[in-house]
């Protein structure tokens, strides 16, 4: 049997660390892929704002709109 090689939790503001979980304000997945940890943060408050990050060095942050255009190469990251 092969060595499991990614691990993943969800966490949120209210505590909970399961799928399917609820959230009021804020959610975060991080995902670990050797020793490397990947983290996307979701906070829902007047905008949505998201936060993605590998390591420390490669951070990327804003919008949900400037993510969609991001992803579509319309615009640049940082």
């Amino acid at each position: 049997m092969s060595e499991n090689r990614v691990k993943g939790e969800m966490r949120t503001d209210l505590d909970c660390e399961i799928s399917s979980l609820p959230a009021r304000q804020w959610a975060e997945a991080v995902f670990v892929v050797d020793k490397e940890e990947i983290i996307m943060e979701i906070s829902a408050e007047q905008k949505t704002i998201i936060a993605l990050s590998v390591g420390e060095e490669a951070v990327w942050k804003g919008t949900l709109e400037g993510l969609k255009m991001l992803l579509r190469g319309e615009i640049k990251g940082r």
